[in-house]
C-alpha cells in the first residue's frame, strides 16, 4: 500500500477503538438498567444539559455565518422556536425547523 493510506487506516482504527466500542459496552450496559432507574434519570439529565449548554454557546457566541446576525435574532428565533416547540406538542421536527426558518428569514431581511 502507499503510506498515504496508512494514515487514513489507522485513524479509522483509533476512532473505532476510542468511540465505538465505549457505544456498544453503552448499550450492552444500558439494556440492563431499568428505564425508571435514578441512573438513567441522572443520564437524561447531563445529556440534556450538554445539549443545552452547546445550544446557549451557539447563540451567545456564535462564529461563522451565525455570526454575522444579530443576537436579538439569534435570541428571538430561540425563543418563538421554543415557544412553538412546547405548542406543536414538543415535536422535535418543529422546534429545530422553526428557528432556522427564522433565522433564514431574518438574515434575509436585513440583507446579510
Amino acid at each position: 500500500m502507499v503510506d498515504g493510506w496508512w494514515t487514513y487506516i489507522a485513524i479509522v482504527v483509533a476512532g473505532f477503538l476510542a468511540t465505538d466500542i465505549w457505544r456498544w459496552l453503552g448499550v450492552l450496559a444500558g439494556n440492563r438498567l431499568d428505564d425508571d432507574s435514578e441512573a438513567l434519570y441522572w443520564v437524561r439529565a447531563v445529556a440534556t444539559a450538554l445539549v443545552m449548554a452547546v445550544t446557549a454557546k451557539l447563540i451567545v457566541f456564535p462564529t461563522g455565518t451565525l455570526a454575522d446576525s444579530p443576537l436579538w435574532l439569534r435570541l428571538g428565533a430561540a425563543g418563538i422556536g421554543f415557544a412553538v416547540f412546547l405548542c406543536a406538542g414538543r415535536r422535535v421536527v418543529v422546534g429545530v425547523a422553526v428557528p432556522i426558518v427564522l433565522l433564514v428569514a431574518g438574515l434575509w431581511w436585513l440583507g446579510r
